[in-house]
């Protein structure tokens, strides 16, 4: 592997494919190498995003998995669901590491893919393979894979904040109920109606309630952890008019009385080494973590229930950051490179 890892972005025109340029500007082992898109024609990258003028000036190329297998080690699939699949075997096929920022490889059952995403999946070989990319559930396997799935946004703060509590068998694994608010990054840089500023601005409302996707990744990440195998997940996604950040909240309920101590004790042994998870006495806020890669946490005791906060940047945490976090890993640097 060069001295200097070279990263191929793949579907370079998104937000998140924004971030990953910026943060990777800074890293001191890794540069981005090749930027690819669907569009026709292939845009320069800085006149898509103005403030990269004189910062990252390629232009985007088609998307070919030969051609990004001589520029680069790495590619961060930055591509709708259904998309990523498609490339993804030819890629591993040439010996360039994936991190697949899309739920393709997410969800280990074929079923829940085809329930949830409405589609057939197409690479059941690979999606066998692939790890889940959260770092502090599964850092050893990603050191050794050669496709991440890089994780949702709202299951990285939600997990990060209950798994826990339903791994020590604290708490009952068929009664986790998550709110969460996110800015309205998250929905992406394709327009759309419901995402215009008039209705966005001063509008706080919850959408997809019971149905959004990340439920079952939630669900699913959580089942690995209960005593059991497996867990029930009510979750309620909230929209914020504000251009980053999630904050979650998750009502779990004891199996047995908890103090606060000892709550607040079962996330401090969690996470006791962790570099981008932070252990609040007070209340985590997104604005303490924007454009970080950090989560926030903290926990207490109310009504018979522990209530965790969580709070992350999902663009960062929530996405690019992780998937950086993730590429470290897998090619062996320092886990926080370009990310502290």
């Amino acid at each position: 592997m060069p001295e200097h890892l070279r990263v191929a972005i793949v579907g370079a025109t998104g937000y998140a494919a924004l971030e990953a340029v910026r943060l990777l500007e800074q890293h001191p082992h890794a540069e981005v190498a090749m930027l690819c898109s669907r569009r026709d024609p292939q845009p320069l990258f800085s006149d898509i995003f103005s403030a990269m003028r004189g910062r990252c000036d390629l232009h985007c190329e088609p998307i070919d998995a030969a051609a990004i297998a001589k520029k680069a080690e790495v590619a961060m699939l930055c591509l709708p669901a259904g998309i990523a699949m498609e490339l993804v075997p030819a890629l591993l096929a040439a010996g360039v590491k994936v991190i697949d920022y899309s739920a393709d490889y997410r969800l280990k059952s074929p079923a829940d893919y085809q329930e949830w995403y409405v589609r057939e999946h197409t690479d059941l070989e690979h999606l066998d393979e692939a790890v889940y990319g959260l770092p502090e559930r599964f850092r050893s396997e990603i050191r050794t894979a050669r496709l991440v799935a890089n994780p949702g946004c709202y299951p990285t703060a939600a997990v990060l904040g209950a798994a826990p509590f339903v791994e020590a068998g604290l708490v009952d694994p068929q009664d986790i109920i998550v709110n969460a608010a996110s800015g309205i990054s998250g929905a992406g840089r394709e327009p759309k109606q419901e995402h215009h500023f008039p209705e966005r601005n001063e509008n706080f409302e919850a959408y997809k309630v019971g149905e959004h996707r990340h439920m079952v990744e939630i669900e699913r990440m959580l089942d690995g952890c209960a005593p059991k195998g497996r867990t029930n997940v009510l979750f309620v996604p909230h929209l914020v008019p504000m251009e980053r950040g999630i904050l979650t909240t998750t009502y779990l309920k004891p199996l047995q009385p908890v103090s606060v101590e000892h709550a607040a004790q079962t996330l401090a042994q969690a996470y006791a080494d962790e570099p981008f998870v932070r252990l609040r006495s007070g209340m985590p806020c997104t604005r303490d973590v924007a454009r970080t890669n950090l989560c926030d946490l903290t926990v207490r005791v109310a009504k018979g229930r522990l209530i965790v906060v969580s709070a992350i940047d999902n663009m960062v945490k929530g996405a690019a950051g992780q998937a950086i976090q993730n590429m470290n890993l897998m090619c062996g640097l320092d886990e926080t490179a370009g990310l502290l």
